[in-house]
């Protein structure tokens, strides 16, 4: 297998990371239990979204509002239609929707074929990315286990075919108790045995770029694999209204399967207002995903 190491464009990123004090603390994840495998609940009816399935956008207007941000569950002509919103806390189950176009029909023709979940809680504890399948019916489905009591947020991001990407949303319930986690600022985090450190800052109102560094026992890690077309898939959200604000990973063009990079990877964004952002980097390596997440406060741009 060839494998390509992409070095050069994160050198900044490198001589930032390396030459920094880690004094900065590690993050602390949320007392939350990681997903399970889900029980199947493909039996759950759709009501009115039975019927028969279009390949592609129906009749959506030509202006798209790209700025929802996961806000809303209607944007662009399209909406997302849960099967059901209520979950049992700790146990595995599977969330299920379709995306409706204007008729009322779920869609199936996507650009790429494929959809990109989030979920978090409200207070931004849990964030994980369960992998979602287009089923024959026109019915997304995942594996989901909401760990603990609270409401959660659910993104859907997609593109449907010969239109513009949307990132829909809406809540699902965990019934009980909810006591939220509090988040320090912090841009060290460390997870499943790696260091990640986050540097660059979120300047409201124009282009920023950051720099995610890998590590593991203190050595850099080379050889990180791809993720949603990129060497890691970064989410930043809003803490105030938990909008999800767009990331571009900078790759282009896209990594191949076999490619391998590392230890620093390369984002840019734009951040709308000053305030908190929790901000959570995706990476792959040795086969398996792990999460990342940092909490930063913007600084106000010249």
């Amino acid at each position: 297998m060839q494998t390509a190491v992409r070095m050069g464009g994160y050198a900044a990123a490198l001589a930032l990371a390396f030459g920094a004090a880690w004094g900065v603390g590690a993050a602390t994840r949320p007392p939350v239990a990681p997903p399970a495998p889900a029980a199947d609940t493909s039996g759950v009816d759709m009501g009115d979204m039975h019927g028969p399935v279009v390949d592609g956008p129906s009749t959506a207007p030509a202006t798209v509002d790209l700025t929802t941000g996961g806000l809303a569950a209607t944007a662009g002509g399209y909406t997302l239609v849960p099967q059901a919103t209520t979950f049992v806390p700790g146990q595995p189950g599977q969330v299920a929707f379709a995306v409706a176009g204007l008729d009322g029909r779920p869609v199936t023709a996507f650009d790429p074929a494929q959809m990109q979940l989030s979920v978090v809680r409200r207070d931004t504890a849990g964030f994980q990315q369960p992998a979602a399948v287009l089923g024959p019916d026109g019915v997304w489905r995942a594996p989901l286990t909401l760990p603990a009591p609270g409401i959660y947020r659910l993104y859907a991001g997609f593109t449907p075919s010969g239109g513009h990407r949307l990132v829909l949303g809406t809540d699902l319930f965990a019934p009980g108790d909810f006591a939220p986690v509090p988040f320090a600022p912090t841009r060290v985090a460390q997870v499943d045995g790696y260091q990640v450190r986050l540097d660059g800052d979120l300047v409201t109102g124009r282009s920023s770029q950051v720099f995610a560094t890998v590590t593991r026992d203190g050595r850099a890690v080379t050889d990180l694999e791809p993720v949603g077309g990129s060497f890691g898939d970064l989410t930043v959200l809003r803490r105030s209204d938990l909008a999800q604000i767009p990331v571009d990973p900078g790759e282009s063009p896209a990594p191949a399967p076999d490619d391998r990079s590392g230890p620093g990877i390369a984002f840019t964004t734009r951040v709308p207002t000053s305030g908190g952002y929790r901000v959570f980097l995706t990476f792959r390596h040795a086969g398996a995903p792990h999460i990342a997440e940092f909490t930063l406060t913007t600084r106000e741009g010249s």
